[in-house]
């Protein structure tokens, strides 16, 4: 196989856009992006959607592309990407790829996991009890059965947490062993690098996007999307902490602050998830680009 897709892995905040967009330009190479919430064109400022300059300054596929209103899973992004990936490789022999949640980016280089079919009353039930407000008991309760999901995967978005309870309940097998059988092959040979840092530097970077975020007006995005808020694509960090102020039950700091504690927790988990993959080859987050660039290349030679 003589293609290579660059998969640059990391927590969020911590510098993969820039990154990225450094190799795609050493490579002359195209960028795809693995982050499930820069796929909606109406939420820009509250997943950090790459700026203008950077989005000019390397071709981006995948970046709101889509609408909140579309019911668009991480099956179809499978598809959509290898299509994009054969026709990129026609070109170049290398593409990049910017990854931000763990699942999208295992879609594309090992494929989906087969999941059996559960008993719908048991996601009913979930949901009901989600209604209900009792969301850190479910947490609770993946933990109990399944601690490897609950470190993995976003216990924050209803969702997912619903998803992998409803397979223990319903297979009394945990989520994360469906997660473990071998996947389809690809054509091209992946090479992952990770960035790291010091956890309370990657904490203080997560702040400082959160301000940064709500100074360019995440405030008002949020306000125009209240109304949907029920919507899949807007159970996200960012989003939920602002709606339940907009509802009046807590102070805009208070929501701030959750936002942060919540961004920070989510970061926990993307730390935890990539930390198993023996295959990513680390770097500090300072790291200057030439040298990470000279470890790529010594590898597809």
């Amino acid at each position: 196989m003589n293609n290579y897709l660059i998969t640059v892995i990391g927590a969020t905040a911590i510098g993969k856009t820039a990154l990225s967009i450094k190799l795609a330009q050493h490579f002359n190479a195209e960028i795809i992006s693995c982050d499930s919430r820069q796929f909606y064109k109406e939420m820009e400022i509250g997943t950090a959607v790459p700026s203008t300059e950077e989005l000019a300054a390397a071709k981006h596929h995948f970046i709101q592309n889509r609408s909140i209103f579309d019911n668009y899973s991480v099956g179809q992004f499978e598809k959509d990407a290898l299509t994009k990936l054969n026709k990129l490789f026609k070109n170049n022999k290398v593409v990049i790829m910017v990854g931000g949640s763990g699942l999208y980016v295992n879609a594309v280089l090992k494929g989906l996991d087969y999941f059996p079919d559960v008993d719908a009353k048991i996601r009913e039930n979930l949901n009901a009890e989600i209604e209900k407000g009792n969301s850190t008991q479910l947490q609770e309760k993946l933990k109990q059965l399944d601690l490897e999901s609950y470190n993995s995967i976003e216990i924050e978005n209803p969702h997912r947490l619903i998803r992998a309870l409803e397979i223990c309940i319903g297979t009394s097998k945990t989520y994360s062993e469906f997660k473990n059988k071998p996947k389809a092959k690809r054509n091209f040979t992946p090479i992952k690098v990770g960035l790291t840092a010091d956890r309370e530097l990657m904490y203080n970077r997560i702040n400082q996007r959160v301000d940064i975020m709500i100074e360019n007006g995440l405030l008002d995005e949020a306000k125009k999307l209240h109304k949907y808020k029920e919507l899949n694509a807007l159970q996200t960090v960012g989003y939920r902490e602002l709606f339940e102020y907009f509802d009046g039950n807590c102070t805009l700091d208070f929501a701030i602050s959750e936002i942060k504690k919540n961004t920070r927790r989510f970061a926990k988990r993307q730390v935890t998830w990539n930390k198993k993959d023996e295959e990513i080859t680390w770097f500090d987050f300072k790291t200057n680009a030439s040298t990470i660039i000279s470890k790529i290349e010594n590898l597809l030679e």
